[in-house]
């Protein structure tokens, strides 16, 4: 007689289930015997699993964002009356965040497409986050590895973000370029009694390059305005330190940008937070929207945890307990590199709506 399998071993292995709900969505990936498409693959994602799954969730809350934007808004007069002439015609005024390895990478080019179109409304990012794209219009990066040595690469004159190269003298270049702008500013500081802050500063380096290459001469173009509160920690700042000493005097104000920030969430219809990485970019963003009870939807794109406490890896519910973003929102948190998903999340939302934000942008 064939032994019993033991009772209590039958139960622990065959327990029974419960039903799961009826609308409980089935995993399912993409079938390549259907031929290669690359829109049906990355529609697949959603029921693929896994951070796929969060980036189906993100393409499909970057698209409401997009809807509500496209809803036509009445004015009231009133509404307009604040600093920065803000006006909130939009159904949805979308934030866009993003630490500066993204613009020494490729994802530039999806940035700038964004500003080029006018896809986003305000951006905020970190010195190099400017600094890089502007260098770029003067110099090439290049592709490198992750495994060059440091001590060699300093004996050579290159520094290596990540497995990208960039040339030391790209920043003697930038040297050159940017101080005799400084020096004009200084003068109309002094002549004119023009008030510099951050975002006006940036607002003068987009029109002085000149190039259609870069992100910040496109926001130059499209009245975008641009953050970024510590536009001194980077190259930006070794510049205006030196300019200190040859021609002292520049005076740049932070209090009127935090202003003129916050007042683009505060008279905001609805706001959406589009926010690649996290530190500075994250928070600033953020905390604007805590000034309105919170954003309506928001897309975290980055390869933080928690477990630390740092606001870089915390979770979108974090933010709304906070009242960063709203009880009854839907956010999102894609755990990956942004180099990677970025320019998917652009194709799947911003691009496919490419000819009704054109039509939105040729009404402003």
């Amino acid at each position: 007689m064939a032994d019993k399998a033991p009772t209590v071993a039958m139960e622990a292995v065959l327990k029974r289930s419960c039903k799961l709900p009826d609308d409980t969505p089935m995993i399912k990936g993409y079938d390549f015997n259907q031929g290669v498409d690359l829109q049906a693959v990355l529609k697949s994602y959603l029921n693929t699993g896994f951070q796929a799954s969060r980036l189906g969730l993100a393409i499909q809350e970057i698209n409401r964002m997009i809807e509500k934007r496209l809803e036509p808004q009445e004015v009231e007069q009133d509404e307009a009356d604040f600093i920065g002439g803000v006006e909130p015609k939009l159904g949805c005024t979308i934030f866009l965040g993003y630490t500066s390895n993204l613009i020494s990478s490729g994802i530039r080019e999806s940035i700038r497409y964004l500003v080029e179109h006018k896809m986003v409304d305000v951006v905020v990012t970190t010195a190099g986050g400017i600094e890089e794209d502007i260098i770029k219009c003067l110099a090439n990066a290049y592709l490198g590895d992750f495994n060059l040595p440091g001590k060699e690469l300093r004996q050579r004159g290159i520094n290596r973000i990540g497995n990208i190269l960039v040339p030391n003298d790209n920043y003697c270049k930038f040297e050159d370029w940017l101080m005799p702008i400084l020096d004009q500013m200084v003068l109309e500081q002094n002549t004119e009694g023009v008030r510099w802050t951050p975002s006006k500063m940036i607002h003068r380096l987009g029109k002085e390059i000149n190039n259609p290459e870069s992100v910040y001469y496109w926001a130059y173009k499209n009245n975008i305005p641009v953050f970024s509160p510590a536009l001194t920690d980077g190259s930006m700042g070794d510049m205006i330190y030196f300019h200190s000493y040859r021609n002292p005097g520049l005076v740049l104000d932070i209090v009127e940008d935090i202003r003129r920030l916050n007042s683009h969430s505060v008279f905001a219809k609805r706001t959406g937070m589009i926010i690649l990485g996290g530190g500075v970019v994250k928070h600033h963003i953020s905390n604007a929207n805590l000034m309105r009870n919170g954003a309506d939807f928001a897309v975290f794109v980055n390869t933080g945890h928690e477990f630390d406490g740092s606001d870089s890896g915390a979770r979108p519910d974090e933010a709304v307990s906070w009242g960063k973003i709203k009880a009854d929102a839907t956010p999102v948190k894609v755990y990956a590199d942004a180099s990677l998903v970025f320019p998917l999340l652009v194709a799947e939302t911003f691009a496919r709506h490419a000819d009704e934000l054109s039509a939105l942008k040729k009404k402003d």
